[in-house]
């Protein structure tokens, strides 16, 4: 590519006068300020120069504004290309793949999320029972991270039946299974080989090693006496069985499988591509000699 600079005609413009009083006033009031601070000689040498720059950018405009000209050149640029142009396909519909043309229902990430966490109750259960012997500690270790109050609670506390503990581990719960369910709804249509083994080991992992980082900051109770082995072993049900249910559901398509052709709606598969022809436009119609 190269340019071809053919001068026209040269003219001069206007443009105000260039000037230092702006940055003299800037500098003046930054030494007043300066000064209340430091000394009294600071604050006096930024009032002479507040008003030199005052007094000179005012002369600067009025009464008139002063100007200086500029010489200025205008030229006619022509752009012209060494490149060859192609030619390019013709655009058809079937060149694009439409993704996803089927998707899982918001309810069945619903189901999913119930079922997962229903499925979670039983490790954090046992996780209680074998090592704290109580069915309430796992509970009340959730809810501690709501209540600033349970922060410093005892293990034999946290042991023990309360039912503000009960609901506000059953709201946390349910809301987090919810929230994951609409999640696996979403991502399973993703991943079409081997989703459960996706569900339930690559994504719980994956969130446990987020959590893992970032749980000390959420709920340092959590933290510290969490069992990270029972919470993987949690975690990995709560994907089998969210991924299972939600698997079983029947799909649906979305509004860009009516964005296809009605052949590739209808399940017929043709080995001929119609191409647009170059002369009219009209599809180009197979030899049959060929």
């Amino acid at each position: 590519m190269h340019l071809d600079h053919t001068e026209v005609e040269t003219d001069v413009i206007q443009l105000p006068s260039p000037t230092i009083f702006p940055m003299v006033l800037a500098l003046g009031i930054s030494l007043i300020c300066a000064g209340m601070v430091t000394h009294v000689a600071i604050g006096l040498l930024g009032l002479v120069l507040t008003i030199w720059g005052s007094v000179g950018w005012f002369f600067q405009v009025f009464p008139h504004e002063h100007h200086v000209a500029v010489v200025v050149q205008t030229e006619e640029v022509t752009i012209a290309s060494t490149r060859t142009l192609t030619d390019r396909l013709p655009a058809i519909e079937t060149q694009r793949a439409i993704l996803p043309v089927e998707t899982f229902h918001i309810t069945t990430g619903i189901r999913g999320g119930v079922a997962g966490g229903i499925a979670m109750v039983v490790p954090a259960t046992l996780f209680s029972l074998l090592k704290y012997h109580s069915i309430w500690y796992a509970m009340n270790l959730l809810a501690a991270g709501g209540f600033v109050s349970w922060a410093g609670a005892s293990d034999s506390f946290l042991g023990q039946f309360h039912l503000q503990g009960l609901l506000a581990a059953l709201i946390i719960h349910g809301v987090v299974s919810l929230l994951v369910g609409l999640l696996y709804g979403a991502m399973l249509p993703m991943f079409p080989k081997y989703p459960i083994v996706t569900a339930g080991l690559m994504v719980p992992l994956l969130f446990t090693g987020i959590l893992y980082s970032a749980l000390s900051i959420i709920s340092p109770i959590l933290n510290e006496r969490i069992g990270w082995f029972w919470f993987v072993v949690s975690q990995i049900a709560f994907g089998l069985v969210c991924g299972f249910v939600v698997n079983l559901q029947t799909k649906v398509r979305t509004p860009q499988f009516r964005a296809l052709p009605f052949a590739t709606r209808a399940g017929i598969h043709s080995d001929q591509i119609t191409r647009p022809s170059k002369q009219n436009g009209q599809p180009d119609e197979k030899d049959p000699s060929q």
